[in-house]
C-alpha cells in the first residue's frame, strides 16, 4: 500500500497524503487532482478502491475514416446491430479531412466512459502513422478491437480478411481466363493490408513488380494508377479497393480501351453498387457479416473481462466474378 502510494504520488506530482485522502473518499481535494490520482492508478495498473471504480457507460465506439466508401457504412451496421444485441449503443466516429483526427476521438471516447471501441480502416493499418493513441487505450485498459491487418505489436485483437487469399484468387481467376500481363493498384506503400497483397502477388508466377502502383483510395488514385498500367500493356488490373478499380475502369476507357474486351478489372470488398456499374464489377468480397459479428464478440469478451490473446483471426474473401472480366482479345 505504501509503495503505491508513493508511486501515484510521484506519477501526479502531489503528497502521499493527498493521494490517501483521495483513495479513502475523504474532502480537501479538488477535481482535477482526484481525476489526476484516479488516471494516475489506471495508468500504473493498480486497481481503483471499490467506490471509486463507477460503471462504464452501455457505449462503444466505432472509428472509421471515411463513409464514402459503401463498405464502411455497411460494415458500421453489421457492428452496430451485433452490439445493440448484446445491449450496447454505437457510438460513430468518422475522420474528417482538417477536422478531428483519430487521436481526438480516442480521447473522446475515454472522456465518455465507453465500454469499448472498435476501429475499422485506422491509423494502425499504416505504418508510418501515429500510434500513440492505441498506446493510450492500452494503458487505461479500454477493451478495443482491430478490423483488418495492423502494424506489429499493438497487442490488439484483430478480424482481419485474409489478403493473401485475396490476391490469389483474384490472379488465379485473370490467369484461368489466359491473362499473363497482369497489374496491381494498391493502397499507399505504408498500408500493411497492401504489403500482404503485394507480397502475395509477387509469390505468384511470372509476376511483374514494375506492374504495380500505389495510390490512394480514391476514385482519382486509382485513374492515375492504373493509367500507368494501360500504358504499360497490361491485360487484367487487381485493385485493393472497389473505388480504386472503378478508377481503373475510367482510366482504361479515357485511354481509348474498353472494360473488359482490351482490359480485365478486379476490385476488392464487394462495396454496395459494385453489380451495377458499368460493367458490374468483378471483385472479392469481404466477409463482413462474419468479420463484423467477430469483432463484437471479441470485444464483449474483454469488456466481461476474459482472457482475449492478441491473435489475429483470418476469414476467407470469396471471390465474386462479374462482368468487368473476360478472355483477353487474341
Amino acid at each position: 500500500m505504501t509503495r503505491r502510494l508513493a508511486e501515484v504520488a510521484k506519477k501526479v506530482g502531489v503528497s502521499e497524503a493527498t493521494v490517501s485522502r483521495v483513495l479513502n473518499g475523504k474532502p480537501g481535494v479538488s477535481e482535477a487532482t482526484r481525476e489526476s490520482v484516479l488516471t494516475a492508478l489506471d495508468v500504473l495498473g493498480y486497481e481503483r478502491p471499490t467506490q471509486l471504480r463507477g460503471d462504464r457507460a452501455r457505449l462503444v465506439g466505432l472509428v472509421l475514416p471515411e463513409l464514402r466508401n459503401p463498405i464502411f457504412p455497411a460494415f458500421a451496421e453489421v457492428v452496430a446491430g451485433a452490439l445493440a444485441q448484446q445491449g450496447f449503443t454505437s457510438l460513430l466516429c468518422t475522420r474528417t479531412l482538417g477536422g478531428v483526427s483519430e487521436a481526438d476521438y480516442v480521447d473522446l471516447l475515454l472522456q465518455q466512459q465507453v465500454s469499448g471501441v472498435v476501429f475499422a480502416g485506422g491509423y494502425y493499418a499504416q505504418a508510418d502513422a501515429p500510434h500513440q493513441h492505441y498506446e493510450l487505450i492500452q494503458e487505461r485498459k479500454l477493451p478495443a478491437v482491430l478490423v483488418n491487418a495492423a502494424v506489429d505489436h499493438l497487442g490488439f485483437p484483430q478480424v482481419s480478411s485474409d489478403d493473401q487469399v485475396a490476391t490469389e484468387i483474384a490472379i488465379g481467376h485473370l490467369r484461368a481466363l489466359g491473362h499473363q500481363r497482369i497489374g496491381m493498384v494498391l493502397g499507399p506503400r505504408d498500408h500493411i493490408p497492401s504489403r500482404r497483397k503485394l507480397a502475395a502477388f509477387l509469390a505468384t508466377a511470372d509476376a511483374d513488380p514494375e506492374l504495380v502502383e500505389h495510390a490512394m483510395f480514391s476514385l482519382e488514385g486509382g485513374h492515375a494508377a492504373a493509367t500507368k498500367l494501360v500504358h504499360r500493356g497490361v491485360t487484367g488490373i487487381v485493385c485493393a479497393s472497389d473505388t480504386l478499380a472503378l478508377g481503373a475502369i475510367r482510366a482504361a476507357r479515357r485511354a481509348g480501351l474498353s472494360v473488359p474486351e482490351d482490359v480485365s478489372v478486379i476490385g476488392h470488398d464487394d462495396s454496395a453498387m459494385m453489380n451495377c456499374t458499368d460493367p458490374p464489377l468483378t471483385t472479392v468480397r469481404q466477409p463482413i457479416n462474419a468479420m463484423g459479428q467477430a469483432a463484437v464478440a471479441l470485444l464483449t469478451a474483454l469488456i466481461e473481462r476474459a482472457t482475449v490473446p492478441p491473435d489475429e483471426l483470418l476469414f476467407e474473401p470469396e471471390l465474386i466474378v462479374r462482368a468487368s472480366t473476360t478472355r483477353p482479345r487474341g
